[in-house]
C-alpha cells in the first residue's frame, strides 16, 4: 500500500522521510520516550535512519502504517497502527504514539489519533483497534480514554531479551463503539 497523508485542524500526518532523521534522533533523546516506548536506548542517528527505512517497508507490505506528526512543518511526534491483521471480520491493529517534550499537553496526540482511528476503521476496514502501554504511563492512558478506548485490564509481558518484564495496561475500541470517554479504574 502507498503511504497516506492525513490532515487535521493543526497537524499534517505523513510517513517519516530521510529529512526527519535528525528531528527523530533529537526527540528520542528524551528519557520519557525511551521509558515508555520500545525505541532503542541510547538512541543514535543510525536508529532513526533504520526506522525511516522500516516504515517505508511496513507501508509497502501493509503490516504497519506510521506517520510523523507535524505542526507548521516541525516534527512533534509519531503515531502508527502496528501489527495490522486483516481477517474476515475486518481485522485489528494496535495504535502507538509518542510526542516530543515541547509538544506535550497541547492535544496533538488526541487530534492525530482521532484521524488515524477514523482512517483505520474507514479505509482499512478494521473492526478493532487496541491500545497498550506500560503500566504507569498515565498520560498515554488519558489519551486512550479521551479517544473512547475501553479499559480491559493488565497484561504481564516479557520482552524479547528476557531480562525485562513489565505489566501493561490494555484497552480496546471497536468500530461501532460510542467514543464518549468511559470511566476507567484508578491508574497509577
Amino acid at each position: 500500500m502507498e503511504p497516506v497523508t492525513l490532515t487535521t485542524e493543526r497537524l499534517e500526518l505523513r510517513a517519516p522521510t530521510d529529512a526527519d532523521v535528525d528531528a527523530i534522533t533529537q526527540a528520542c533523546q528524551d528519557p520519557d520516550i525511551a521509558r515508555w516506548t520500545t525505541v532503542p536506548s541510547p538512541y543514535a542517528r543510525t536508529d532513526a535512519e533504520d526506522f525511516v527505512r522500516l516504515v517505508e517497508g511496513w507501508w509497502v507490505d501493509g503490516s504497519e502504517t506510521t506517520w510523523a506528526l507535524r505542526r507548521d512543518g516541525e516534527l512533534v511526534g509519531m503515531i502508527g497502527l502496528h501489527r495490522i491483521r486483516r481477517s474476515g471480520n475486518g481485522g485489528d491493529a494496535e495504535i502507538g504514539f509518542w510526542v516530543t517534550d515541547a509538544a506535550r499537553g497541547q492535544g496533538y496526540v488526541v487530534e492525530a489519533a482521532t484521524a488515524v482511528v477514523d482512517w483505520g476503521f474507514g479505509e482499512l476496514g478494521l473492526s478493532r483497534i487496541e491500545w497498550r502501554a506500560i503500566a504507569g504511563n498515565v498520560p498515554s492512558a488519558l489519551t486512550a480514554r479521551a479517544l473512547g478506548f475501553r479499559y480491559e485490564g493488565r497484561l504481564r509481558q516479557a520482552f524479547a531479551s528476557g531480562d525485562r518484564r513489565e505489566d501493561s495496561w490494555i484497552a480496546g475500541l471497536l468500530r461501532d463503539d460510542d467514543r464518549t470517554p468511559a470511566p476507567w479504574p484508578v491508574l497509577g
